[in-house]
């Protein structure tokens, strides 16, 4: 199932309304769809490379917008369903602690999640769930989503189609270490 969205999300890219396609797959990939705008970003930067800044805002903005819609869930639906069975199992109170220490470092796990291969969607909702501060989510999501989408862009647009297999295999682990690094320093620094 996941390979035919995959594939039908790929098809969207040749579409007239590929723009529009975009923004749509951006904005519901970041609370509910499994495929990334990676997807049609790249095929997209490569049949029109002067638009590449274009396609990079769109799938950011539209990205930060379908964020919100996540947050919105997450602070929507605790209280109706999260808290009634954590409730049940006794372990509401294991949720405020948990939620106390995300919001602590919220701000890191919207970047971690923004930047990387782990599902933005997950930590939309949670930091809705947890009622992370909104302009602190908003500001870090804005950052981290153009920080993926206009790094893609800049290097397809830049170094074209044999940089294709790269950013697919290999710009995931990249942005993985360097938060890992980023993380480390300001740890280092602290600490040291």
């Amino acid at each position: 199932m996941i390979r035919r969205l995959y594939d039908w999300t790929m098809s969207l890219a040749g579409h007239p309304r590929a723009m529009w396609a975009l923004a749509a797959v951006a904005f519901v990939e970041s609370s509910v769809f499994p495929i990334p705008p990676d997807v049609l970003m790249i095929p997209m930067v490569l049949a029109a490379r002067e638009k590449a800044w274009k396609i990079a805002f769109v799938a950011t903005l539209a990205s930060v917008v379908g964020g919100c819609l996540g947050y919105a869930i997450g602070y929507g639906f605790m209280d109706a369903i999260g808290k009634p069975i954590l409730e049940f199992y006794g372990k509401a109170d294991k949720f405020d602690e948990l939620a106390l220490r995300f919001n602590t470092y919220g701000g890191w796990a919207v970047l971690v999640a923004g930047v990387t291969p782990f599902p933005y969607k997950v930590i939309t909702i949670f930091s809705g769930a947890t009622q992370l501060s909104l302009p602190l989510f908003l500001a870090v999501s804005v950052v981290a989503r153009a920080l993926r989408f206009f790094v893609v862009a800049g290097l397809l647009w830049r170094f074209g189609s044999p940089i294709r297999d790269f950013i697919e295999r290999w710009l995931g682990p990249l942005f993985t270490a360097f938060v890992v690094l980023l993380i480390g320093g300001f740890y280092a620094l602290r600490y040291l």
